[in-house]
């Protein structure tokens, strides 16, 4: 039996079985339907894009993996060349794993022996947001703050190393006021939380965490594995604000397969770069580096590139806000656009209960959660196959309406 993700087997319903997927489209058994979640937010350039596909087919003739330890190849060296060149300032120190949930752990590891090797054992505490979503491994759930998805972690009682503020710029003063030299680490999803809700805040509270990080000598992480590659409107959150870590995923082999990295800054990484063995970083996944996902990232990012995807993505967000701004219903508490996303927050999850059959019938797949419907779209979308999304997220609420 196939176990799937956030679900009770004994009551889900059975789910779509996709038999072809290309450009926006996936094709069920008996319907055609446009992606409005981008199979969550990563397949940026659609299903099946030809220049991917043929990076994946090209290295695979030569060889599909072969370990990090002891061995290197040209996948991963011209990768890594070029998210150096990619990334603002100089995040520069590329650590590949398999998950965003993993190189968010691989962050958070960072952050803390990154202390220990300067023999600072006091900074054990990590930072992060109200409704943050890091993950679902323990490290990143810890980090996190979503009891939807986290309740397990009650088993272990209160976690008095991770601290959780409001996204408000006194809430972040009295923090490190407080905390300051028991925080290793300050950990965000820049601008737009995902899995807490998508909700949105201002880049000034970035801006002054930035300031507060370095009066206090605290490294700040960014984890960009859903906001970057311009899902905010920006290329990376960190092009506004720079951190000391990024984390990066989904986008960044175009959903094509899994990959994602964890890049650090000059000063986290001399952190570790010592004549002592007890400095290194302790860490290696098996498929870090994976030759056919490093070639897929290349290929994703010189997309991104020659296909001028900023200007896509400012279309797509003037579009929505066109469409969308002002639409209001009954039950309906915000209507929140950024980038390429939009979400619809109503009183009461009831409220979305159904949603998903009422859009498949009208040829759209979509996933809401909670008390969110929301569409964050691939970038190669039209404008009819966008309205086509908008317009089955308005008469739902018209239908109820009516």
């Amino acid at each position: 039996m196939i176990w799937y993700p956030y679900e009770q087997m004994k009551t889900m319903k059975q789910p779509y079985k996709v038999i072809n997927a290309e450009g926006v489209y996936i094709y069920t058994e008996d319907n055609k339907l446009i992606d409005s979640v981008s199979s969550w937010w990563s397949v940026i350039h659609g299903y099946r894009n030809p220049k991917i596909t043929q990076a994946i087919k090209d290295q695979a003739d030569k060889f599909s993996h072969v370990m990090l330890g002891g061995l290197t190849h040209d996948p991963v060296q011209k990768l890594t060349e070029k998210l150096k060149n990619f990334l603002p300032g100089d995040l520069d120190y590329c650590f590949y794993s398999d998950s965003g949930s993993v190189a968010v752990e691989v962050a958070l590891k960072m952050a803390l022996q990154y202390y220990v090797n300067k023999g600072d054992l006091k900074r054990i505490k990590i930072m992060g947001l109200t409704h943050a979503y890091h993950g679902d491994t323990f490290k990143t759930m810890e980090a996190g703050d979503d009891e939807d998805y986290h309740f397990v972690l009650k088993a272990y009682g209160e976690n008095k190393n991770v601290i959780h503020i409001d996204t408000e710029i006194p809430a972040l003063e009295e923090a490190f006021e407080k905390y300051h030299d028991e925080l290793n680490c300050f950990i965000v999803e820049p601008l737009l939380q995902g899995a807490g809700g998508m909700r949105m805040y201002d880049i000034s509270f970035l801006q002054r965490a930035r300031e507060l990080c370095d009066k206090y000598g605290v490294l700040l992480i960014f984890d960009e594995v859903a906001t970057g590659f311009g899902r905010t409107g920006n290329r990376f959150v960190a092009d506004l604000v720079l951190p000391d870590i990024i984390v990066l995923g989904k986008a960044l082999t175009g959903g094509h397969i899994g990959h994602a990295a964890t890049v650090a800054n000059k000063k986290v990484f001399e952190g570790f770069y010592s004549d002592s063995a007890d400095h290194a970083l302790m860490h290696g996944p098996t498929f870090m580096g994976n030759a056919l996902a490093c070639s897929a990232a290349l290929a994703s990012i010189e997309l991104f590139e020659e296909g001028h995807y900023m200007d896509k993505i400012a279309h797509i967000a003037a579009h929505i806000k066109e469409k969308m701004e002002g639409f209001t219903a009954d039950g309906i508490v915000d209507v929140r656009m950024m980038g390429g996303c939009i979400c619809i927050e109503v009183e009461d999850s009831k409220m979305l209960k159904g949603y998903q059959e009422f859009a498949y019938k009208r040829g759209v797949f979509a996933r809401p959660f909670l008390n969110y419907l929301y569409a964050m779209v691939p970038y190669i979308i039209n404008d009819d196959e966008l309205d086509k999304i908008l317009d089955c997220m308005k008469a739902w609420f018209e239908e109820k309406r009516g």
